[in-house]
């Protein structure tokens, strides 16, 4: 399941590597004729927030998955951990597909994966197919939402992405349990594939194949990115295994990006200021929303006596109120330096994982929730906006790519978090 100031002119309303372009000529078929113009953001949304939804379905449902697959509960939670190794890796792969080849090549690639690994999802009777099914849609979906993040072009235009998976994400374990309950489970982790209905439009805004890059493809800084990004996924799940090789990978791709500067991961990208700033802001807010997602429900029982009803339903309503409130705030940053914008994310961030260390008045915990989801949502709108500005219009889908990975690290981290200082208490 990404400032305004820097992109407003219709120039940077997409990534170069993606922008529209003069129309096909007349005789061209209504499928393949180019459009002129940025992609209507509605079919951006609906291309990437299914990818949320489809992320939180098996919340709810774990215990069923298991019953079905012949499997235990916690054995079955590695659909979910999977689904997120995969969304963290594929992110930036696909993007440096979407800087090479283009448009339609990604999201072709990208389509097939989430179709191929929906069939595979519903079709699979054993476990490790049904987790090679989920790798594959989360792979699919990932690339999807970095193709629509990487056209958003504007902060409000990516507003409405980010809000659009704040809402389907916290709605997303409540869909899956009414799916399951009244069709099957399958079709629980099936809702991501709704994204391809946008394939077909968006892919008719692609200019024609430009020429290709200079240079080999950087195989090696991909393997090493990728190994670090699979090591920092996994490393509330085997702490010691994960750490070192998060360790030796991060160390050989440092090394890597010196011998390579133009490479896979662009030295100039991942040593400037703003979009460090800003991924690693990303990063802080993202986990301590996800921090909070999994703990507030524990924290009201505990300090509130609220059952397990009243606190789903008042979590869900807080997060779909902060996730349509991150919206008001990407609208409003254009109008906003970079250091107000970054003053409210951080305030609000600090002020809501304050809340929920000292509140023990149901609502409050609840003000809390939504705090942490306006401000991660609206950090994922506003702060990949300012790390895409960082970088020439060739490099964006990078840019966006590796910051939407950093987004991506706060969801595997949080529920970490949450379990070792309050689930476990």
């Amino acid at each position: 399941m990404t400032t305004a100031t820097a992109t407003t002119t219709a120039a940077t309303t997409t990534a170069t590597a993606c922008s529209a372009t003069t129309p096909a000529p007349a005789k061209a078929s209504t499928k393949t004729r180019t459009r002129v113009g940025p992609v209507p953001v509605f079919w951006l949304a609906l291309m990437s927030a299914p990818l949320a939804a489809g992320a939180n379905a098996p919340v709810l449902i774990l215990p069923d998955m298991a019953r079905s697959l012949g499997v235990t509960a916690s054995t079955a939670g590695w659909l979910v951990a999977a689904y997120a190794w995969a969304m963290a890796v594929a992110t930036p792969l696909l993007a440096g597909l979407l800087r090479r080849r283009g448009l339609r090549p990604t999201l072709r690639l990208a389509g097939a994966l989430l179709v191929g690994g929906t069939l595979l999802v519903a079709a699979s009777p054993w476990l490790p197919l049904t987790l090679a099914g989920r790798a594959t849609q989360a792979a699919g979906g990932a690339g999807l939402a970095a193709v629509a993040m990487s056209l958003a072009g504007s902060a409000r235009r990516m507003g409405v992405i980010s809000a659009g998976f704040g809402i389907l994400g916290a709605s997303g374990p409540l869909l899956g349990a009414q799916l399951s309950h009244t069709v099957s489970w399958r079709l629980s982790l099936s809702i991501s594939v709704i994204a391809v209905l946008a394939v077909p439009v968006v892919s008719r805004y692609a200019k024609a194949p430009a020429a290709p890059p200079q240079g080999r493809f950087d195989t090696r800084g991909a393997a090493l990115l990728t190994a670090l990004a699979t090591g920092l996924v996994l490393l509330p799940h085997a702490p010691a295994v994960a750490a070192g090789s998060a360790v030796l990978a991060a160390a050989l791709l440092a090394l890597h990006v010196r011998l390579r500067p133009d490479g896979f991961v662009p030295a100039a990208l991942v040593r400037g200021p703003l979009f460090l700033g800003s991924a690693l802001l990303a990063l802080a807010l993202s986990g301590s929303y996800f921090t909070l997602l999994f703990s507030v429900p524990r924290l009201l029982a505990d300090r509130a006596g609220w059952d397990a009803t009243t606190a789903g339903t008042g979590q869900l309503v807080a997060l779909l109120t902060g996730s349509a409130l991150s919206w008001l705030l990407a609208a409003a940053s254009a109008r906003m330096s970079r250091a107000a914008v970054r003053t409210v994310l951080a305030g609000v961030g600090t002020l809501a994982a304050a809340i929920a260390v000292f509140a023990s008045w149901g609502p409050l915990l609840l003000v809390a929730t939504l705090g942490g989801v306006f401000a991660a949502t609206g950090s994922n709108a506003v702060l990949s906006m300012h790390a895409a500005s960082s970088v020439p219009d060739a490099q964006r889908p990078t840019a966006i790519g590796l910051f939407a990975l950093c987004y991506q690290l706060g969801g595997a981290f949080g529920p970490a978090i949450a379990t070792a200082l309050v689930l476990a208490a």
